[in-house]
């Protein structure tokens, strides 16, 4: 779980101009936080099924939120695979 800082400075980092807090690339961003997170989680707590699944969930959600920016925003995809080192 991201706490507000960090969702904050991920926002910061990605967003598209002033007051953007919700576009695709600050949702899949904020995703990768909380993937990230799981996993390191998932690696010490390896019978956590529940967390797993929700892991699952979140790389589902990331993956086609990367597939509509793929289509709709080709240049923006790839500066934003580039800087969260991912791709689909």
């Amino acid at each position: 779980m991201l706490t507000k800082e960090q969702k904050d400075t991920i926002i910061e980092k990605f967003r598209t101009h002033k007051g953007d807090t919700g576009s695709s690339e600050i949702q899949i961003a904020l995703l990768s936080g909380e993937v990230a997170g799981l996993t390191e989680h998932l690696q010490t707590h390896k019978k956590d099924h529940s967390s797993r699944r929700g892991l699952l969930r979140m790389i589902g959600k990331r993956r086609s939120l990367l597939r509509y920016l793929k289509k709709d925003d080709p240049k923006s995809y790839e500066q934003l695979s580039k800087k969260l080192k991912i791709s689909v």
